[in-house]
């Protein structure tokens, strides 16, 4: 009970309908919102189903059923959940090395994994992955997803598109001459129709994509039934749609099938994640509200459990849709769910008609929205940050499309620690002091000087003690006097120390006492103090040596001077 207690599960619904006026104040806004919305999703559902290698109806339920958890279970107001267009490159490539039900397998276990991070309340970690790595394979996604949509721009005829992006282009250029006219001129109109759309009057309040659909449709149709034109190719010629909701359906789970998909699966969980929580934090700053991430991530990892079932593909925060959610009004999870519904009565009712939509007009509503997903002007502006940041943003890009997003995210994570590493490395510093040291008092000079004995040594420690700075710390002490007889560790600027930095303390105090060598302590801060007392460490140097600051390490220093002088005075005589 105290687990079920412990867990950071708050639904944003359940507050919202319980707030005095809801019904009277805030439903028809609401209202409205979710219908907008639900109207702008279904040309974005569709053309990210067909995209992704399944067929369309497909996305529009990953909309329906994702849409309605999400909004149902989740942690922010606003949020609308979905297929989105990151997530294109990463199905495509699971449907073609396990099929469609490899990819079940692996959104449900990506589900289960991002509902344990909420439910571990991780949910404030996922906003630590570093800027350029998010920035790196959003821009790589968005390239790929422009390499997929060649093929249908162009009209090429052919008949199987490698999977890798480099074959991709090779065989984009080899069938150059198969470009359907018909095709690409309706792909570059949908373009302009999205660009310039609500410029005009009558299509200033139907969003870009929509009125491509709409205008574009009616033409390739009136030009197939009237002029007999048929070389643009439709969603009915390539598919067959399924105007209906699909019964749950299990599938097969194993351990060797598990195992496989585990690096997919992650690969979903944190991109889903990420985009979950990126959005939600936009749409945080434009309404003023604040959502609960762990809460957010367990409604997504429910989704992604769940859509499965129906067919579906993985389920995210759709930042596009969230902030048509939020310019029409939609202020309570109540507009995702009317969102839903209205996706769900346009599947039931108007599905039959999406069959005339044409793949080239599909095709220039994902150009338009990589380019948007793109970022490059974030890319061109991050050319001129620190090397280490640009490296890691190169390298994610890079990698993101040449290999895929599991490996860039990999690797880009490795290398931004690796690069953090450095940068705190350099920030800490170990200098050995003698004969005199200049008193700081919260980083800035001071006129006191302290006189230190003979036969003492001081080592100012400035910055974190931990595995990176271990080799530092062993050349130091290879170079230390031979007829020291006290050495003081000052550690007033050590904000932390790991098992390495115990390590390399613990080797130090025991060769200094090989050598008749008292250790000092001084400046240990509360946190690292617990440490070493954890770790006994103020048994070896003895509780005595362990000082609140320089002056009382310096005097307990003095006094073991005259000690040892005093004993050996003693044994002279």
């Amino acid at each position: 009970m105290n687990i079920l207690r412990n867990i950071d599960f708050r639904p944003k619904l359940v507050s919202s309908l319980n707030k005095e006026n809801y019904w009277k104040d805030k439903f028809a806004k609401d209202l409205m919102a979710g219908i907008i919305v639900g109207i702008v999703a279904l040309p974005l559902a569709i053309a990210f189903g067909i995209a992704s290698g399944v067929s369309p109806e497909k996305g529009i339920i990953t909309a329906i059923v994702g849409g309605f958890i999400v909004s149902l279970l989740g942690g922010c107001n606003v949020q609308i959940g979905g297929p989105t267009g990151a997530f294109i490159v990463i199905v495509y490539g699971i449907i073609a090395k396990f099929g469609f039900e490899g990819l079940a397998v692996a959104t449900l276990i990506a589900g289960v994994m991002m509902f344990l991070l909420g439910f571990f309340k991780l949910g404030t970690m996922i906003k630590f992955i570093p800027y350029p790595i998010v920035v790196g394979f959003t821009g790589g996604i968005a390239v790929t997803i422009f390499t997929t949509q060649i093929k249908d721009l162009f009209g090429l005829t052919i008949e199987e598109v490698p999977a890798d992006f480099i074959s991709k282009w090779v065989v984009y250029f080899q069938n150059i001459s198969t470009i359907n006219w018909w095709a690409l001129g309706t792909g570059i109109l949908s373009i302009l129709i999205i660009i310039y759309a609500q410029k005009l009057k009558p299509f200033k309040k139907i969003p870009g994509s929509l009125a491509a659909i709409l205008v574009m449709t009616v033409v390739c149709y009136l030009l197939r039934r009237f002029c007999g034109i048929d070389a643009i190719e439709t969603i009915g010629d390539r598919f067959t749609i399924n105007a209906s909701l699909p019964a749950p359906k299990g599938f097969a789970l194993n351990m060797e099938t598990i195992n496989m998909l585990i690096p997919s699966a992650f690969t979903i969980a944190i991109l889903g994640s990420i985009e979950s929580l990126l959005s939600a934090t936009v749409a945080d700053g434009v309404t003023g509200d604040r959502h609960n991430s762990n809460t957010e991530l367990m409604a997504q990892g429910v989704a992604n459990m769940v859509v499965p079932l129906f067919g579906g593909i993985p389920v995210t925060g759709a930042i596009a849709r969230t902030m048509t959610n939020i310019n029409n009004g939609g202020r309570t999870p109540m507009a995702g769910i009317i969102h839903a519904v209205i996706l769900l009565l346009i599947l039931l009712f108007l599905a039959p008609l999406t069959k005339h939509i044409p793949m080239a007009c599909l095709a220039g509503v994902l150009v338009v929205v990589s380019y948007n997903m793109s970022e490059w002007r974030t890319i061109r502006s991050m050319m001129s940050n620190p090397k280490a940041d640009v490296a890691v943003l190169v390298t994610t890009l890079v990698l993101t499309i040449i290999f895929d997003l599991t490996i860039a995210i990999e690797v880009g994570l490795v290398l931004a620690v690796l690069l953090f590493m450095r940068r705190i490395m350099a920030t800490t510093s170990i200098s050995v002091i003698h004969d005199q040291l200049e008193v700081h008092q919260d980083g800035e000079s001071s006129d006191e000087v302290l006189d230190i004995p003979e036969g003492v040594e001081v080592y100012e420690i400035e910055g974190p003690f931990f595995f990176g700075v271990a080799n530092k710390f062993d050349e130091i002490m290879r170079a230390v006097g031979k007829d020291t007889k006290i050495r003081i560790a000052r550690m007033r600027k050590v904000s932390f120390i790991d098992s390495t930095g115990l390590h390399n303390l613990e080797i130090f105090i025991k060769s200094s006492h090989k050598n008749n060598c008292t250790v000092i302590l001084s400046g240990v801060n509360p946190t690292v103090r617990r440490t070493l007392e954890k770790a006994k460490i103020n048994l070896l140097v003895g509780p005595e040596n362990v000082c609140d600051n320089i002056y009382m390490a310096l005097d307990r220093a003095k006094e073991v001077v005259e000690y040892q002088r005093a004993t050996e005075h003693r044994h002279k005589e």
